[in-house]
């Protein structure tokens, strides 16, 4: 099923071989490599075979953001399923020179409101390292409540809840 969001700014479209480019870009910047980690993404092969682990995985849904005035690729939004939780967990990044204008907000927002997500779940999770602190503010302004502290793969993690009404 693909599914298409539109908010005020954006639209949200599930990710394609299309978007292996922008991935590219994305996976290597300063902020993706710090908080979400080194996919050893290093060129559009690379970005290729990433892409389509994404789109080839029933256990992750992500969509492009994109504005909706010039079509510009501006981050993505994901819900995953982890094996370690019991719920998806939402996650988000942004190009650098797009982060501070709401699109995150907007685009989670509009997700999670969206029938077809309100329909599939009744919580959603995040988690954040313990020191992404605009991930955290995100995630408190979508109503996202503190559950606890815990630790995968060596990383402190906070874990974060939102039941769906």
């Amino acid at each position: 099923m693909k599914t298409t969001i539109f908010t005020t700014n954006l639209f949200l479209d599930q990710l394609t071989l299309t978007d292996a480019p922008f991935m590219l870009e994305l996976v290597n910047t300063p902020g993706w490599k710090q908080f979400i980690g080194d996919r050893n993404v290093h060129d559009l092969e690379d970005a290729l075979m990433y892409t389509q682990k994404i789109i080839d995985n029933p256990e992750v849904i992500y969509f492009v953001l994109k504005l909706n005035t010039a079509k510009t690729q501006v981050g993505v939004l994901s819900l995953i399923k982890r094996e370690y939780l019991p719920h998806h967990d939402i996650g988000f990044a942004i190009l650098p020179e797009y982060t501070g204008k709401g699109y995150a907000y907007e685009a989670a927002s509009a997700l999670l409101k969206a029938p077809e997500i309100l329909k599939a779940h009744s919580h959603i999770l995040a988690s954040s390292l313990t020191d992404n602190v605009r991930s955290i503010r995100l995630l408190e302004k979508l109503g996202m409540v503190y559950e606890k502290e815990f630790i995968i793969e060596g990383e402190l993690l906070r874990l974060y809840r939102l039941t769906l009404d």
